[in-house]
This record gives structure tokens, C-alpha cells and sequence, in this order.
């Protein structure tokens, strides 16, 4: 596996480089699903969406470096669970937690990890009454509450859907969420990272909403998204 620029991915990370991140989405990525999964050199993994939670739970475990992801409209039901003395309750009842072990689901939340401040907003409009699917108006709903969570910027606005006309696709499954352009305007991301829309071998060049680079991550990206936002700066 070889990085958008074509140099070889591995080695040991930098402390005092940006950190570097493993975005995955969509399709799994058979070499990474393997021995040689240990080239790879990153500071954290970001999961947009729609992937085998074991495949996730292998490259975390493998890597040794934490998960971070939000759920597309493929994965389970993930809402209403919570973790007390490292058991997982749902309804306040203790319940098998479905995700990917040690994962952090980001849906709806603000997280920090390794050093890196990421918002997440997963599913995909509504088509079929599944899970993790929402109309414009619901998905604006939560979009808002992200915002407010927030209180400031932060690094990555991690998605499974992209914003609306900014790589999405021309049918009502793939179409993005209009909400999101309101909630880069606010979070000001340096990076949205997204999944979903398939490309199916066609190249997918990053897009730009603002100081925003928008990247669509469906299988496996390695690339660093550099220098956190400071804390003291929110």
C-alpha cells in the first residue's frame, strides 16, 4: 500500500510531526486485512462508516492505535448504549455492545484522541426506514446539537454522508446532506472526511467548502491532517 504521493507507508511516527491518520470507509482493504497491515505507520484510525466491525477491531488491535468512527447506513443500531466500569448498558440494562471493541463512536459526539479534536455526524438519508438513516430535517436536528456540543472548531468533521453537491451522488440514497455546509461554516474542520459514495475506480479528487478540504475515504487513505487545533484556542 503506497500513499497519495507514492512513498512507501511505514516506519516509526514523528512525536513532533502532525499526526497521521488511517481513514477507512466502505470497502475493505484486503491488504490491510493481513500481516501486512504492520507497514502501515499511523497516530489513529477513522472509520466513516459501512465496514466489518471485525475488520475494524483487526486494524486497532494490529496497529495498536485508537478507533475513532461513526456508523453508516449498512452497520447496526448503536444509539442508547453506554459504558459504566467498562460494561456496556443500553436502556440502563447491561447489553452486548455490537461495535468494534475499544472503538470510539463518534455519532452526534465530540471526542479528542491522540491529540486530535473530531466531531461526528454518521448515517445516510432516509430511503428504507433502516438504521442509521435520516431525513434532511432530522439529520439538520442532530447537525445543530453537534455544533452546540462543540463550542469551537475542531481538526475533523468525521461523516459517512458528504454535504450536499460536494462528491455526493445524483440519486436520493447517495444525495448529501444539506445540513453539513452549515455545520462546516461552524466548526470550521480542517479536514471532513467521508465514505458512502462508491467510486467504483474513478478517481475522487478532494473538494473544498471554505478553508475545508473534503475527502471522500471509501477504502483505506493514509495521510496526515496537520497540526491539531489547539485546545486554548476554543
Amino acid at each position: 500500500m503506497s500513499s497519495p504521493g507514492g512513498r512507501r507507508l511505514g516506519g516509526v511516527p514523528d512525536i513532533d510531526a502532525p499526526p497521521r491518520v488511517l481513514a477507512v470507509s466502505d470497502e475493505v482493504d484486503e491488504a490491510l486485512w493481513s500481516a501486512c497491515v504492520t507497514d502501515v505507520s499511523v497516530d489513529l484510525i477513522l472509520a466513516a462508516g459501512d465496514l466489518p466491525f471485525d475488520y475494524l477491531d483487526f486494524l486497532a488491535s494490529t496497529l495498536d492505535r485508537p478507533l475513532v468512527f461513526v456508523p453508516g447506513n449498512h452497520d447496526p443500531d448503536l444509539s442508547g448504549f453506554g459504558f459504566r466500569n467498562g460494561l456496556a448498558l443500553r436502556a440502563g440494562f447491561p447489553s452486548r455492545w455490537p461495535g468494534p471493541p475499544g472503538g470510539v463512536n463518534a455519532d452526534g459526539r465530540v471526542v479528542e484522541v491522540a491529540g486530535v479534536r473530531i466531531a461526528g455526524l454518521g448515517g445516510s438519508p432516509l430511503y428504507n426506514n433502516g438504521p442509521n438513516q435520516w431525513s434532511e430535517r432530522a439529520q439538520a436536528r442532530r447537525a445543530r446539537r453537534l455544533v452546540r456540543r462543540a463550542r469551537g472548531p475542531v481538526d475533523v468533521l468525521l461523516t459517512h454522508t458528504p454535504p450536499r453537491g460536494v462528491g455526493d451522488g445524483p440519486d436520493p440514497v447517495h444525495r448529501g446532506f444539506e445540513c453539513l455546509h452549515h455545520a462546516v461554516r461552524r466548526l470550521r474542520p480542517r479536514w471532513l472526511l467521508h465514505g458512502h459514495v462508491h467510486p467504483y475506480g474513478r478517481p475522487t479528487p478532494d473538494h473544498r467548502l471554505g478553508d475545508t478540504r473534503v475527502r471522500n475515504v471509501v477504502g483505506a487513505h493514509v495521510f496526515g491532517i496537520g497540526r491539531p487545533t489547539p485546545t486554548e484556542a476554543l
